[in-house]
């Protein structure tokens, strides 16, 4: 079958529009006109006509297991024991979630043939339900906001049980509901709690606290029901690989690996540490896709009114309508049995607005994967119908992987539809429809399907070998579901004499489950010849090192394990080991050894909460490896934790290290007197004078009388300009203060009067303040934005601030309405009424109307040239075009593509539709501060906040006061004040035409 290109097919369907709805002349565009004519609806094609509208990869072909009517809008799915189906049908989305009419069925295939014949409504009137996971029985079923169990107890088919086992799942947006419900290694239940978040409670467990979870996922114990929150945090889509490790993917960004366990880092409260997920496709986040379906008429006249500001929203189709990922889902890794050996482990990821379904192989990359595209100018799946829509992928018993196909006219969020084009959609339409298929190899012959459930305790053992990963996953979960001791010997035997590797891993986790791991068992699996299985040796092993000194002895040898892999684990589970100068010894040897790698360095320094003093010096006594770019930053985030952490006997080594580096004038002194921050006149910086007999003073006063010479001097390089303006902020304000004020004149580049601006920041003196105000009016636009941070990041600040603004010194035009919005709700009543006034004073004008007004500038000639001036002085604090700027807001290029209107929208009216990634936060500190900015990582211990100029602050929680969404974009209102409509133009011009 020929493919016909995604353009053709688009253009097709617009004049076929086009001709048939308007003749020669089209009428013209209002909110009062009716298009019913240009929005024919799109039959959907009979279940027994659909594989003809597919085109798949060579060696494959689809077969369809259910349609309508024994399915209808299928989200999730999941097999029981005797492979009967489980399907969650969402006939609420998107906006019916109060009708109830969502369920669960029960699909039964009766004679074996691979397609199901018979379908019971299991449980009815649900809501917005989203993922099942078979247990006990019954199943649970995510139904925000509650995890619900419901089990038949009569044998008809039928629930009569049921209970909420959690509440709390945030319903925010349809499209960002926990999902995902996935069997993890450890015999717990994972779930992907997505953008919505939740704030958990567990009823059964009466003494449990809230659990709050946002930008990270949820593990759940179903013996006990204990949860507890896990790295990841992203959209929709979770799985695990043969091996345990986690895969998820938001709908911009559609393939990530969770890189490290949350636990791990809240040993150590002191740590900011990388983010958990990792992006790893080889072509990027929003990798080009290669569909074969037309655009939808909607879509076309929608993005036809929105150019011309009749309705509002983001304008879509201006270069090409489509081509690359905007709603990735379903981040599936295959480990079945009945595709050749050579896709084992592909990973999986659906669009369910392009219809069609990509492929990626993993390939190991560090202590990682990378992913690379397979499919060259086309995908593994597609369909020329756009009804379908690949929203989740499932293993399957017989070896496959089945494809959810909801089955919709529409999959869009109703907000983004106007309602003169909504009244001809029917939303709901589909919603008794749906389909599955599966992918099969060329020749595939049905197997017989498992009876697992009917298995005794020795063939579920025996199935922890088996080449399909959903045999030796439901036979896991039997065997921790029936805690039937029998298991244990044959456990034990499997652990050591499985010729199959997997197996060996699965009866150790299985073991576990028994709380029969011992000694015996896992120290010849620590020095198993497979890495993998060491890897989860040492792992598992970390429950027994506290009372086993062969277990330890072996954890810290393998320290100096050949395997990357392996002393990866191994610098995470070291951490549960007593601390001591073995284990410190171990740490440092990996550090040395691996240190290069980020993630390395998390890894050792979350095992360090104790111990970071003696580590630091050893670090320090390795003249060779200190100054390397990774013994320095190892060097430098010791230094910072030790500061601040102030353990006695930490701050001992560091000040013996400290006189032994000024003995040897050693460059690593001033790696640590950096990091360590220690303020002049405080005990500490008095402790490092003492111990260095002066010297780490006399290095601090010539490391900032170096640093202000270079930060003065014109001639030197503007990045060694900017760096020695940062190190300002470790002297006296009153010392800087006049070089500070010179860098904030209007001659000296943004990137230097940025600098000054942060150091300014660092200062308590109210002198700063008082600086920054002086100049405020002198600053670019772009800067006024960072001072307001800096003024609004302390009280008394903020109050000289609004008395500026009253007095008219500083114009309310040049304050960022969000910022006067958070200050009206600030806790200190005096900012709080003021801040109101002023707001109140300030309101902009209706940005649809601006968005009106500078709907000219689409037609107007603009200047590429000045328009890169433009970007370059305005937009490049937050986005990257051209190689210039920072990568902060929404990928430029994705909005070139989308055309000049789509960008005019999001500068004049940010807050129309804001993606939740882009929301501004603002987290009050302890010591009373104030910062802000969106949200780019999360972890167990820390949050990091990115804002304008590429300036990002890692706070860890200890610090954090309160943490509360502005519910608005990071984006700022109000740019119609830096940009006039010529300016506009320009700007546009530019965007349209760069490479």
């Amino acid at each position: 079958m020929l493919q016909r290109p995604a353009l053709a097919c688009y253009a097709w369907f617009l004049v076929g529009i086009v001709v048939s709805a308007w003749g020669a002349e089209p009428p013209k565009d209002s909110l009062d006109r009716d298009y019913a004519g240009e929005l024919p609806r799109i039959p959907p094609t009979e279940p027994d006509k659909a594989l003809a509208t597919f085109q798949v990869a060579p060696g494959f072909k689809l077969e369809q297991v259910a349609a309508e009517p024994l399915v209808a809008d299928p989200v999730a799915i999941a097999f029981d024991e005797e492979c009967r189906l489980y399907v969650v049908e969402m006939r609420g989305y998107s906006e019916n979630k109060d009708e109830r009419v969502s369920q669960v069925r029960l699909l039964v295939d009766e004679d074996g043939d691979g397609r199901f014949d018979k379908s019971t409504v299991f449980v009815d009137k649900l809501a917005w339900p989203t993922a099942v996971f078979c247990w006990a029985g019954g199943v649970l079923v995510a139904d925000a906001p509650d995890i619900c169990y419901f089990k038949d107890t009569t044998g008809d088919g039928v629930a009569d049980e049921r209970r909420v086992l959690y509440t709390g799942l945030g319903t925010s947006n349809v499209q960002g509901l926990a999902n995902s419900f996935q069997w993890g290694l450890d015999n717990r239940i994972y779930v992907a709690i997505s953008s919505s978040g939740a704030d958990r409670i567990a009823p059964e467990a009466k003494d449990s606290k809230p659990l709050a979870l946002r930008g990270r996922d949820l593990a759940i114990d179903p013996r006990t029901w204990a949860v507890t929150a896990v790295s990841g945090g992203a959209q929709h889509g979770l799985s695990f690989n043969d091996w345990g490790d986690r895969f998820v993917c938001s709908n911009s960004d559609h393939l990530q690996q969770v890189m490290y366990e949350d636990r791990y880092l809240a040993r150590n409260p002191y740590l900011a540490a990388l983010g958990p997920r990792r992006s790893i496709a080889a072509d990027g986040p929003q990798a080009d896709v290669f569909r074969t379906s037309p655009v939808e008429p909607w879509r076309i006249v929608r993005t036809r009114l929105r150019a011309q500001g009749i309705v509002p929203g983001i304008v879509e189709g201006g270069g090409r309508p489509a081509g690359y990922f905007t709603g990735a889902t379903g981040a599936t890794i295959y480990r079945g049995d009945a595709w050749p050996s050579e896709w084992r482990g592909l990973a999986i990821v659906g669009d369910v607005g392009s219809n069609l379904v990509h492929r990626k192989r993993l390939e190991v990359s560090g202590v990682g994967f990378v992913a690379n595209r397979i499919d060259e100018q086309s995908e593994f799946v597609t369909s020329r119908d756009n009804w379908f829509r690949p929203v989740q992928f499932a293993n399957a018993p017989d070896g496959t992987l089945y494809i959810l196909d909801m089955y919709r006219e529409v999959i869009e969020h109703p907000a983004s539809l106007p309602p003169l084009i909504k009244k001809h959609l029917d939303l709901t339409s589909g919603r008794d429809q749906g389909r599955l298929y599966r992918i099969v190899p060329e020749g595939f012959k049905q197997p017989a399907l498992p009876k697992i459930g009917q298995a005794t305790t020795a063939e579920l053992v025996a199935l922890l070998g088996h080449a399909n990963g959903w045999h030796r996953d439901t036979a896991a979960r039997l065997l921790y579901q029936r805690q039937d001791k029998v298991a244990v010997p044959m456990l034990t035997k499997l652990a050591s004499g499985s010729n199959v590797p997997l197996g060996r891993m699965h009866a150790l986790y299985a073991l576990a489950g028994f709380s029969a791991l011992s000694d015996d068992v896992l120290l010849p699996r620590l020095a198993d010849e497979h890495p993998r299985v060491r890897d989860h040796a040492v792992r598992l092993a970390e429950s027994l090192a506290a009372d086993s000194t062969a277990i330890r002895a072996k954890l810290l040898a393998l320290a100096a394990d050949p395997e990357l892999r392996v002393r990866y684990q191994v610098a995470f589970s070291l951490g549960e080991l007593p601390p001591g100068a073995q284990r410190n010894r171990a740490l440092v040897e990996i550090a040395q050894r691996d240190g290069a790698d980020g993630y390395f360095r998390v890894a050792v320094l979350s095992s360090l909460e104790q111990g970071a003093g003696e580590v630091l010096a050893a670090i320090a006594a390795d003249a060779k490896f200190r100054d390397t770019p990774p013994g320095k930053e190892l060097l430098g985030s010791l230094a910072t934790q030790i500061g601040k952490q102030q353990r006695a006997e930490d701050v001992a080594e560091l000040l013996k290290t400290l006189a032994a580096l000024a003995k040897e004038n050693a460059p690593a002194l001033q790696t640590i007197v950096q990091r360590l921050a220690a303020r002049e006149g405080t005990p500490l910086a008095q402790q490092v004078a003492a111990a260095t007999g002066g010297k780490a003073e006399e290095l601090m006063q010539s490391l900032l009388a170096s640093a202000a010479k270079t930060a003065a001097q014109e001639e030197a390089p503007l990045k060694a300009r900017v760096a020695a303006v940062e190190q300002l902020r470790l002297g006296k304000f009153a010392d800087q203060h006049d070089l500070l004020a010179g860098l904030l004149e209007p001659v000296v580049p943004t990137d230097l009067q940025s600098a000054a601006l942060a150091t300014l920041g660092s200062f308590e003196a109210p002198e700063a303040a008082e600086l920054v105000l002086a100049r405020f009016a002198a600053l670019s636009p772009r800067l006024k934005g960072q001072a307001t941070d800096v003024l609004v990041s302390r009280a008394p600040w903020t109050l000289a601030l609004l008395t500026a603004i009253e007095a008219g010194n500083v114009s309310t035009s040049d304050v960022d309405p969000v910022r006067l919005k958070l200050l009206a709700e600030h806790r200190d009543e005096a900012i709080r009424s003021r801040a109101a006034k002023l707001l109140a004073s300030a309101q902009l004008s209706k940005r649809g109307d601006v968005v009106e007004a500078y709907r000219v500038t689409l037609e107007m000639k603009g200047s590429a040239e000045m328009g890169k001036q433009v970007f370059a002085k305005i937009c490049a604090a937050c986005h990257k075009f051209g190689g210039v700027g920072h990568e902060i807001g929404p990928n430029l290029a994705a909005m070139k593509a989308r055309g000049p209107e789509a960008i005019l929208v999001n500068v004049l009216d940010p807050n129309r539709e804001v993606n939740p990634q882009y929301l501004s936060y603002a987290v009050r500190l302890l010591d009373g501060r104030t910062l802000s900015g969106m949200i780019s990582a999360e972890t167990a211990t820390g949050v990091t906040l990115r804002r304008a100029e590429n300036l990002s602050d890692t706070i860890l929680r200890i610090d954090i006061d309160q943490l509360k969404s502005t519910g608005l974009s990071l984006m700022p209102e109000g740019m119609e004040r830096q940009i006039d409509k010529q300016t506009m133009a320009d700007l546009l011009e530019y965007l349209k035409t760069a490479e």
